[in-house]
């Protein structure tokens, strides 16, 4: 048995690949290599599984194009597909909208079709926090609406869900959506707060503290994230017509996958500066469009399912990052 995952030169795809590479099951990666960031860091993603000598193939290839999708996963007995390929990131939404609808809207399309004829007995997707926009209610509970998104990419991670829905209720595919909040670690994406932050302090540079400091974020550390994707995988929902997280009746679930734990921005640069040697020089600036002030993860529902509990703490998570950095750029 196969299991396809998308996104597998990216962050998360990296971690989740070399896991279950590590534990001696037959893995196909596929990813497009775009350049909405470094496509070296994308390459050495790659290169790291590759050097492990497991069951993984490495395919490049843009699942929103059928025909290169169709070639890549040609003679693959695929059963499970983790789909964490995406074009990721709020204020980018705002430059470039069709890239999210051709990567997260017909790319997602793409993988419920191939997972409908392919019969696999599980699609993993990623969602994100990103979707419960405007609310203020905290902690976000799967349970809320999510009707006033506050981005395009919000909004296509929501269309994912919606879609999902209808295809475990037409076809009976198995499925599982996570809204990751505030993921970091070591090989992060330089476009998240961690690595900003770091990068500033590093280099003398400002650090950006939009709303004027006042926000809070539910950093969830990388190592947290893959137990939880994996512990999914291994357990689909049942088609038993009982409701699931999120309230479907169908075989489909929804879990927030976050540390339960929002962290004062200043709190974060305080442990950077630790972890770094160097003073921060702050930069007060207004909150950015698209932009929430708070993000705060209810995990009650993935936690009774699945008993997953965040066991890394910004304490602890920040200085491995940091030391990671160090050695990745040699500073």
């Amino acid at each position: 048995m196969t299991i396809l995952i998308t996104g597998a030169a990216g962050f998360i795809g990296f971690h989740v690949a070399a896991r279950l590479a590590s534990e001696g099951r037959r893995l196909l990666g596929i990813d497009s290599l775009n350049d909405y960031y470094s496509v070296e860091l994308k390459r050495s993603r790659v290169a790291q599984l590759q050097a492990q000598k497991t069951d993984f193939r490495f395919v490049r290839c843009d699942f929103a194009d059928r025909g290169e999708l169709a070639r890549a996963i040609e003679g693959e007995n695929i059963k499970a597909i983790v789909h964490l390929g995406a074009q990721a990131g709020v204020r980018y939404s705002l430059e470039n909208p069709h890239a999210y609808v051709q990567s997260n809207l017909v790319g997602h399309v793409n993988m419920l079709e191939l997972a409908r004829h392919r019969q696999v007995r599980h699609l993993v997707y990623a969602s994100s926090s990103s979707v419960y926009g405007g609310n203020t209610k905290l902690p976000f509970s799967v349970e809320d609406r999510v009707d006033h998104p506050l981005s395009l990419y919000a909004a296509t991670k929501k269309a994912d869900e919606l879609m999902s829905e209808t295809y475990a209720n037409l076809y009976r595919l198995p499925q599982t959506g996570l809204r990751f909040f505030t993921v970091y670690g070591p090989w992060g994406r330089p476009d998240m707060a961690m690595w900003i932050f770091t990068k500033a302090i590093l280099e003398g540079a400002p650090v950006p503290l939009y709303n004027n400091g006042d926000m809070r974020r539910d950093f969830t550390f990388i190592d947290d994230i893959v137990n939880g994707v994996i512990s999914c995988l291994d357990n689909p929902p049942a088609d038993d017509g009982r409701p699931k997280a999120g309230g479907s009746l169908a075989p489909h679930r929804i879990y927030n996958i976050g540390n339960h734990r929002p962290e004062e921005l200043v709190d974060v640069v305080r442990l950077l500066e630790q972890a770094c040697g160097a003073k921060a020089r702050i930069e007060m600036a207004p909150m950015q469009a698209g932009d929430v002030p708070a993000t705060f993860a209810d995990i009650d529902a993935i936690h009774q399912d699945l008993g997953f509990t965040p066991e890394t703490t910004i304490e602890r998570g920040i200085p491995r990052f940091v030391d990671w950095y160090r050695r990745y750029h040699r500073v």
